[in-house]
């Protein structure tokens, strides 16, 4: 893994989508989730722990879910709409005995739409939302659940339950594991979905933030699978006879910008600059390819990418001129600090990429000065927002988004009330103009409609330069000729249960 630490192992995991991935879906389920099993199209929502789902017809704001029959925890309790209860109390009301504010600060964020909830029989769940949003169902899909059972079972103790989780997922976590070094997962053989019941006898994770550390663990076989080898590194491992896979994914790579009082970038002059002063495709060539440049927040050919009138580009002299119009010169330039991370899940490399970004940016006139710190700090600070102490006065965070969804790829940056605490909008950007786009988003049930609205909020995004918009990934992986049967969907997240290791 790219990430410095195992991600939190009690159900909400920390590490962001990384943390999802490996310790999310492998010991967890949730009730919605994302088909894995194609490398040659998008992903879509399937059914996880609910069967089925449904919007009532007269009232908007009731959902309906149906859960699967007959599954258990990895302890043996079963699963029943009252443990759904449960898992939802431990991250939402705090006076809940089960309520966890490390999984709360990971999971809350994830569903602002839920505003109650109850059970309809032991399989059927009713789940009211604050208005209509037909976003509920992608929220959920991040929500992962465990057992109420286990928890009273390790004295109602977290930190207990930590070492010995259980969820319903495809592995299971038994042995504990040791921060910063390792943890084993071995297969849930009763499974709920035959398909996925995983082939190999143990999933070993190891965190490793350097690229070149990677590389070398696999080159001497210590590991048999990486994310993100260093771009220089391809060639030789290919080579060498290691696979390399890539993929397009819902990923971007920008920087959030802060919209407080005295940020530079309130003014859309320099945001524009900014955006034209980006060399993408000298950032192509020192990832070794391994990217797609930028022309908007979402990938060029999206389903949301709309016709927007600017496009990111590398344009010099137009960026000094823009910087020229908003009273900025050889003597008068900008200095402004900015947070990025020193690895982490799909930051790519974040301090070659910062380095390079810095060296552009100079020679529009704009000075950067990064604060560094490991991905689940920068994580920390971004949930905190732009206006607390963490920040330390930083008018942007260096972030690499999650865009696989409405919501978290695009409603929770900039919706007016979704401002730290109550959510992500780390910038404190408010426009309602681009919030009445978002309730339309809700309120539009048919996906092909959405999806046109959606491509107006898009166009929004790029026509105002609301982000540093640098680059897409492509999602690496470099593995062992001995692994057989990966594939690498066009997700975030990946099934691990198909794979197998030749002897």
């Amino acid at each position: 893994m790219t990430a410095s630490d195992i991600p939190l192992t009690t159900g909400q995991t920390d590490q962001g989508g990384e943390g999802q991935r490996f310790m999310g879906y492998t010991v967890y389920d949730s009730l919605v989730e994302w088909d894995l099993s194609k490398a040659d199209e998008p992903s879509g929502l399937v059914s996880g722990l609910a069967t089925s789902w449904a919007v009532d017809a007269t009232d908007k704001t009731k959902w309906t879910f149906k859960l699967r029959a007959g599954v258990k925890f990895h302890d043996g309790s079963p699963l029943t709409a009252d443990t759904i209860i449960w898992n939802l109390d431990k991250l939402l009301k705090q006076d809940a005995p089960q309520f966890d504010p490390r999984q709360s600060a990971q999971g809350k964020s994830r569903i602002p739409a839920v505003a109650s909830y109850k059970a309809l029989d032991t399989l059927t769940l009713e789940i009211t939302t604050k208005s209509p949003d037909a976003t509920l169902p992608y929220q959920l899909s991040w929500i992962t659940i465990s057992s109420p059972a286990n928890w009273e079972a390790q004295g109602k103790s977290w930190d207990a339950v930590a070492q010995k989780p259980s969820g319903t997922g495809p592995w299971k976590l038994e042995s504990g594991f040791t921060p910063r070094e390792r943890a084993e997962l071995t297969p849930n053989k009763e499974y709920w979905d035959a398909k996925r019941v995983p082939k190999l006898d143990k999933l070993v994770l190891i965190p490793l933030p350097e690229p070149n550390t990677r590389v070398a663990a696999l080159r001497s076989g210590e590991v048999d699978w990486i994310e993100a080898p260093a771009p220089d590194s391809v060639a030789s491992l290919k080579d060498a006879g290691f696979a390399i896979v890539t993929n397009s994914y819902p990923h971007n790579w920008t920087w959030h910008l802060s919209r407080v009082e005295g940020s530079p970038w309130n003014d859309i002059r320099v945001r524009k600059a900014a955006n034209l002063a980006v060399d993408r495709d000298g950032l192509k060539e020192l990832l070794g390819g391994l990217m797609i440049p930028a022309e908007g927040f979402m990938p060029p050919n999206h389903q949301w990418f709309g016709n927007p009138t600017f496009k990111p580009s590398y344009n010099v002299e137009e960026a000094k001129k823009l910087m020229a119009e908003a009273g900025y010169g050889p003597d008068k330039r900008i200095r402004t600090r900015v947070i990025i991370s020193s690895s982490g899940s799909g930051q790519m490399l974040p301090l070659q990429m910062n380095e390079y970004i810095q060296q552009t940016l100079a020679e529009i006139g704009i000075d950067i000065e990064y604060e560094v710190a490991d991905w689940n700090t920068v994580i920390n600070i971004w949930r905190a927002g732009a206006k607390d102490a963490s920040s330390k006065g930083a008018t942007a965070i260096n972030y690499s988004y999650f865009i696989q969804d409405p919501f978290t790829g695009l409603i929770r940056h900039l919706q007016c009330n979704l401002a730290p605490p109550a959510g992500t909008n780390w910038g404190y950007y408010c426009d309602p103009e681009m919030d009445a786009l978002f309730d339309k988003v809700r309120n539009t049930f048919d996906t092909a409609e959405q999806d046109k609205v959606l491509q107006q909020v898009h166009e929004k995004y790029v026509n105002e330069a609301l982000f540093l918009m640098v680059t897409h990934d492509v999602n690496p992986r470099a593995m062992s000729k001995k692994v057989k049967g990966f594939v690498q969907a066009q997700n975030w997240f990946q099934d691990f249960s198909a794979i197998t290791v030749e002897e």
